[in-house]
């Protein structure tokens, strides 16, 4: 079977997952925190019904194997960050979450993911954190973020933000996202799924390696703590993706003039 390529121009921005959903508007009007009976019966329920999928799906998919699960055990009485690159667009959704459990597990996502007809409660019951849009709603974002982690839960982020479906790389990201465990002061892990070849076939296996707890350096300033953090986590997630020995999907940057013409 011939290898399938994407031609990219923007690691940073480019998106893959194929979805095309138009996203709802976070605003201050949005709910992060629920405190009716109704819906936290139903987010039970729903999350009871999900789990044997959620370890099914990887295990019969990809074999997938966790290396270094004992690192969070010794944090089972504390909230902390977890930070995953972004190649799956169904199973990155409990591929974090298996190694975390027993404790749950939260996941800040882009709107698109809370904005799908009829599954977008679905999807905040399971554990999203949509972004928010606007300031006035960022006052509830951050509180949502805060209350999840001083209950001891853990929060998944995917720094990479969009998703390129079995690649094999990490791609640059910022460090914005790494102000959430400085300002909370609070560990930091990183999983990096990798793609490694089954037997001497074609077939794919994911080994997530989880490496951590990575700490806030407090000699620094606020904004180098958050990119020293970025820095310690990116460099041990390449360090980790050179395990990956299997490209199911080449990727290829070129320029648009470039792409305009073999796409011709």
């Amino acid at each position: 079977m011939e290898q399938k390529i994407i031609y990219y121009k923007d690691e940073l921005n480019d998106e893959f997952s194929g979805a095309e959903i138009k996203p709802r508007e976070i605003d201050e009007n949005y709910k992060y925190i629920h405190k009716n009976p109704l819906w936290i019966i139903l987010a039970f329920l729903f999350n009871c019904l999900m789990f044997p999928i959620k370890i099914i799906y990887p295990k019969v998919k990809f074999r997938i194997r966790y290396i270094g699960k004992e690192k969070l055990k010794k944090y089972q009485k504390a909230g902390y960050f977890v930070y995953v690159n972004h190649t799956q667009p169904f199973c990155d959704t409990f591929i974090p979450s298996n190694p975390i459990f027993p404790k749950r597990n939260y996941i800040i996502v882009n709107p698109e993911n809370v904005s799908m007809p009829v599954f977008g409660n679905s999807i905040q019951m399971l554990g999203a954190i949509p972004i928010p849009d606007n300031k006035k709603a960022m006052k509830n974002f951050l509180n949502k973020i805060e209350t999840v982690i001083r209950k001891k839960y853990a929060i998944t982020i995917y720094p990479e933000a969009h998703i390129w479906p079995y690649y094999t790389k990490i791609r640059p990201f910022k460090a914005v996202s790494f102000k959430y465990p400085v300002d909370l002061d609070v560990p930091t892990f990183c999983m990096t799924n990798t793609y490694q070849r089954r037997g001497k076939t074609n077939k794919i296996n994911i080994v997530t390696y989880i490496d951590g707890p990575f700490f806030p350096n407090k000699s620094l300033g606020k904004q180098e703590q958050k990119q020293d953090l970025r820095n310690q986590v990116y460099e041990q997630m390449i360090e980790r993706s050179k395990n990956c020995n299997i490209e199911h999907i080449k990727y290829v940057k070129v320029l648009e003039d470039a792409k305009n013409i073999n796409d011709c």
